[in-house]
């Protein structure tokens, strides 16, 4: 640092000094040197601004994620959940002409009293699981006996009676079947007509009903 004479003879320091590291100096009024940042230029405080994505990028990033929600219903309504449009007055009231019915697939673990989806013969019906392999049904002039115990069913009005065509009563139910009745015990299509029903004749296990006048 320089030192120059003043007038009085004394020396007088100037306060100068060279930049460092991109740094000015300046001098406060106590003589201290300061240190001041340099401005940055207004090319570089724009390059530092963050990138605005184009809208056609957010459009596209929703539209991926509609597709992939999509795939997952629909995957999940192919091999998890089934839907099933329920017609006939089999299962009423507990389904009735129009519901709509979804299914669970996997499990097919029945017992009694479960809903399940059939499908026999092209053809799908709603019906009420009432007695699963090993059990023994009857269906006396008292109603409907399992193991010799006559059941109590609430939600069933009507009483359950044999048809004039059908299984012979006793029937033990097989290994890996059901045997299933309908709500409607006077004219429904069930096992009283077909006998026990392969589980593997069946799709699923009814977890909702929709009715179609909510629809």
């Amino acid at each position: 640092m320089e030192k120059h004479m003043s007038l009085a003879g004394a020396p007088e320091d100037t306060g100068r000094s060279g930049p460092v590291d991109g740094i000015h100096g300046r001098t406060d009024a106590a003589g201290r040197g300061m240190a001041t940042s340099q401005p940055a230029l207004p090319g570089e405080a724009h390059g530092r601004a963050k990138a605005v994505p184009p809208v056609w990028r957010e459009l596209l990033a929703l539209a991926v994620k509609v597709a992939v929600v999509c795939a997952i219903a629909a995957l999940a309504l192919t091999f998890v959940y089934g839907l099933h449009r329920n017609t006939g007055p089999d299962m009423s009231p507990a389904v009735k002409d129009g519901d709509l019915v979804m299914y669970y697939r996997i499990d097919k673990d029945y017992a009694a009293g479960d809903l399940v989806v059939l499908g026999r013969r092209g053809e799908r019906q709603v019906l009420r699981v009432v007695a699963v392999e090993g059990d023994t049904v009857d269906i006396t002039k008292e109603g409907l006996v399992i193991n010799g115990s006559l059941q109590q069913e609430p939600g069933i009005f009507e009483k359950t009676v044999r048809y004039a065509e059908g299984p012979d009563f006793p029937v033990t139910v097989g290994e890996g079947a059901v045997f299933v009745l309908g709500d409607s015990r006077g004219n429904a299509t069930d096992s009283r007509v077909y006998g026990a029903v392969d589980k593997s004749d069946t799709q699923g296990t009814a977890v909702a009903v929709v009715r179609r006048r909510g629809l």
